[in-house]
């Protein structure tokens, strides 16, 4: 599949049979109530209105302005309109919104099919509304005549939408009767993918695996925790099973914090890929360890709780204050620097080094499925220049002898494998170690032709397809001579 192939582009407020790049959108409104510049409306919204209004708000943000979805949901800074919401509202609109993300390719075929001519209006809102509407009609156990009819009050209600309001009715009831056919004969997960990114996993991994992986992002994620004590115990506790090593997984249902050992700090959460890196250390105890790049602490914890003196460094003085909530709540004491690593330099050199680089997160859509409409390919680019300023700049500060784990959570080789083959070639102080699969509990397929760990979503085969899977992970062990 050629990369220059331009026939799924990302459908973000355009049809598939237009090519006019859209202008961005204005400002986001106060969820619920008239927009802006519309008449007042002749009687109150419906119930349901508000939780749909700001699942259309948020993927209009999404797609339009490329605001990460966890920032808008965040209940101190986040989308006012969805803040308001009741509890089960709000769960209601994360449901709403992720599958809407999960499945926008699918969807957009149906609209394509649907749609006589594309939509002249400029903001995208109508189609916004049309991807709210046909998520729970295809996809949701929400009754048709329910989505289609809070879709089109929605669109009555909005100034910019209006005027399309009996075009959302009839798009919409068509989709209730000839939808599902066109999604049975269109059916291919890769449609959930950009283009440029599809092409990438097939040229990287082959096509069978890459269809592999964008099937394993349609499914909602599980939740795996580690451990502080016994695994078998708290497995048994959580209702969840052991996976790939000392990882505890299960499918949550309801808030994490409710969970029994949440409070006194018995686990943490962290995919069971992403705590591989922070064990490729080996023995950490009593060593001086860096955690680069550290918030919000998975593996701050990992270290600190094998033993290791660590030292957390991250740009955000924001997030590192997470970062010291979770280690006041596990009763780890480490020290915290908030400094971006191109400037940082430390008081002394280290046994062990920890870089999880910033990455593009390709590997994380099937938790954050707003990353694969987000990022585009030159995002890929930038960010590896900055993972190698980044790696050159922390082997520096690696004890002779001592050992480096670089990582990031992508599945593109400029952020993994090429970023090592490189280092490798123009630090000839460096050699890789080799990992073991069955040290590390994991199936054979996430040890690469060069020895690095390379998961990626389609791994570790679980009973069920819910508890099945991986992050996108990459790591590798250099050791300074």
């Amino acid at each position: 599949m050629s990369a220059n192939n331009e026939k799924r582009q990302n459908t973000a407020h355009k049809t598939r049979n237009t090519k006019r790049r859209q202008p961005e959108k204005k400002g986001a409104r106060p969820s619920g109530g008239a927009t802006a510049g519309s008449p007042p409306p002749s009687s109150a919204p419906e119930p349901g209105y508000a939780a749909r209004k700001a699942a259309t708000d948020l993927l209009g943000k999404i797609m339009f302005k490329r605001m990460p979805l966890d920032g808008e949901l965040d209940l101190r800074n986040g989308h006012p309109g969805y803040k308001r919401l009741e509890p089960n509202d709000r769960a209601l609109v994360r449901a709403i919104i992720g599958t809407a993300l999960r499945r926008r390719g699918e969807i957009q075929v149906v609209i394509d099919a649907l749609l006589e001519r594309p939509i002249p209006e400029k903001t995208g809102r109508v189609l916004d509304i049309l991807h709210v509407a046909l998520t729970q009609i295809f996809f949701m156990s929400i009754p048709d005549h329910a989505a289609v009819s809070l879709a089109v009050s929605l669109a009555g209600r909005d100034a910019r939408a209006k005027p399309y309001k009996g075009l959302v009715n009839a798009v919409l009831r068509r989709a209730t009767r000839e939808g599902r056919a066109i999604l049975e004969s269109s059916g291919a997960a890769h449609l959930n993918a950009p283009q440029w990114m599809y092409d990438r996993w097939c040229e990287v991994y082959g096509s069978e695996t890459a269809a592999a992986i964008a099937q394993a992002h349609l499914m909602e994620p599980y939740v795996d925790f580690s451990i502080k004590g016994n695994a078998s115990e708290w497995a048994e506790r959580l209702g969840g099973v052991i996976t790939a090593g000392d990882s505890v997984r299960l499918v949550p249902d309801g808030s994490i914090e409710n969970l029994p050992g949440f409070s006194e700090g018995a686990w943490w959460v962290q995919d069971a890929a992403a705590a591989v890196p922070a064990r490729l250390l080996g023995d950490v105890q009593g060593l001086q360890v860096a955690d680069l790049c550290a918030a919000p602490g998975g593996k701050t914890m990992q270290l600190a709780a094998a033993g290791a003196h660590v030292t957390a460094v991250d740009v955000s003085a924001r997030r590192l204050e997470r970062l010291s909530d979770n280690m006041a709540r596990m009763g780890f004491d480490v020290e915290t620097i908030a400094s971006d690593l191109r400037s940082f330099e430390p008081k002394q050199p280290f046994d062990a080094i920890l870089l999880d680089a910033p990455c593009s997160a390709t590997g994380t859509i099937r938790r954050h499925p707003d990353v694969a409409w987000l990022k585009r390919e030159d995002d890929v680019a930038k960010l590896a220049d900055l993972q190698y300023e980044l790696l050159t700049r922390a082997a520096e500060w690696l004890k002779p002898g001592g050992v480096l784990v670089y990582c990031t959570c992508s599945l593109e080789q400029e952020e993994g494998e090429l970023q090592i083959q490189r280092f490798l070639l123009e630090s000839p102080q460096f050699s890789r170690e080799l990992f073991d699969a069955a040290a590390l509990g994991m199936p054979a397929a996430v040890i690469n032709e060069q020895g690095d760990f390379r998961a990626l979503p389609c791994h570790n085969r679980q009973e069920t397809a819910r508890l099945s899977g991986l992050d996108g992970f990459f790591a590798a062990k250099l050791r300074k001579a």
